[in-house]
C-alpha cells in the first residue's frame, strides 16, 4: 500500500520557520517490508563497508564492557550493555550516507563517506549527538541511583556476585522491574526523536529542533507502525549482543539502510528549489 501525505501543501508566503516544517507521510507496515529489503540490497551492495560500521561499533561495545571490568564498576555492565544500543542512530550516520548514494546511483568510495560524515561536526547532527549521549547519561544515572535505594546493601566484587543478587533475589527482581520500566520509557523518547531526525539532519539543511519535532510527528501519526519498527530494533539489537557484541557487524548496518529507507518513505523530499535542500553532498559526491 503506498504512502499517503498527512499534510497538505503549504501556501508559498510561509515564514522560514514554517518553511523548515516538513511534511508527514502516513506508512504501513508495507513500507517497514519494502524497506527491510532495500536495506539488505544495500548491505549486499556494499558488504565490506557496510560491516566496516557493524565492527566498529561492535569493538565499542567490548571495550566498554572491558573498561567497565578494568576501573571494578561491575554494576554498570548490564546498565551499558542494555543502554548501549541507544546510541546506535548516531553510529549509523555513515550507513545513511552510503543509502542515499546508492539511492542516487552515485559511485563513491571511503574517503566520499568519511569526508561527509567528518563534515557533520559542523552541522546540527553534533547536537543530535548530544542529546542522544545526555539520555544515555541518565539511562546510567537513574540505574545508578535505584541501585543505591533498592541493592543498597548488596556487594559486588565480581560479576557473579552482581547477576546473582539482580536475577535470584526479592530486591534484584524490583530493581529489574523499575530499570526496565525507566529503560523503556527512556528508549521511547529517544526513538521517537531520532528515527527520522538522524537521516533527515544528513539529508537536508534544517535545523535539529525541526528534526526531532518531525521524527516525533511520524511517531505520533504513525503509532502502530513505528512501535513495530521500534519492537524489531530493539529485539534485533538486543539479540546481536547475545554473541560478544559480534552479531552487530550484520544487524547495525541492515537496520541503518533500512532505517534510511523508512525515512525516505515517512518523510516526503523537498522541492528542488527549496532552502531546505541539503547542500552538504555536493562537494564530496563521486
Amino acid at each position: 500500500m503506498p504512502s499517503k501525505t498527512a499534510d497538505s501543501t503549504p501556501p508559498e508566503d510561509l515564514t522560514p520557520q514554517q518553511q523548515d516544517r516538513a511534511d508527514v507521510n502516513t506508512i504501513t507496515v508495507d513500507d517497514i517490508t519494502a524497506s527491510l529489503k532495500a536495506g539488505f540490497s544495500d548491505f549486499l551492495a556494499r558488504p565490506v563497508m557496510s560491516g566496516f560500521f557493524g565492527l566498529f561499533y561492535a569493538v565499542f561495545g567490548i571495550l566498554l564492557v572491558w573498561v567497565m571490568v578494568w576501573l571494578g564498576k561491575i554494576w554498570m555492565i548490564i546498565p551499558a550493555i542494555v543502554g548501549f544500543p541507544l546510541i546506535a542512530p548516531f553510529a549509523a550516520a555513515g550507513l545513511y550516507e552510503m543509502s542515499r548514494r546508492l539511492q542516487n546511483r552515485e559511485d563513491f568510495g571511503w574517503s566520499e563517506i568519511l569526508t561527509v560524515m567528518a563534515n557533520q561536526r559542523k552541522r546540527e547532527m553534533g547536537w543530535m549527538a548530544f542529546v542522544t549521549l545526555f539520555i544515555f547519561w541518565v539511562w546510567v544515572y537513574q540505574i545508578r541511583l535505584w541501585l543505591a535505594i533498592i541493592l543498597q546493601d548488596a556487594s559486588f566484587s565480581d560479576l557473579d556476585g552482581f547477576l546473582n543478587t539482580v536475577f535470584f533475589t526479592p530486591q534484584g527482581w524490583t530493581f529489574l522491574a523499575v530499570g526496565t520500566a525507566i529503560g523503556a520509557f527512556l528508549s521511547a523518547v529517544l526513538f521517537s526523536t531520532t528515527v527520522v531526525a538522524m537521516p533527515m539532519l544528513l539529508d537536508r539543511e534544517t535545523n535539529f529542533v525541526s528534526a526531532m519535532l518531525t521524527s516525533i510527528r511520524v511517531v505520533t501519526e504513525n503509532p502502530v507502525v513505528m512501535l513495530s519498527w521500534a519492537a524489531i530494533i530493539s529485539v534485533t539489537m538486543l539479540l546481536s549482543l547475545v554473541p560478544a557484541f559480534l552479531g552487530l557487524i550484520f544487524t547495525l548496518p541492515i537496520l541503518g539502510h533500512t532505517t534510511w529507507h523508512l525515512y525516505q518513505r515517512a518523510v516526503p523530499p523537498v522541492a528542488a528549489n527549496s532552502p531546505a535542500v541539503s547542500t552538504n553532498h555536493a562537494s564530496s559526491a563521486g
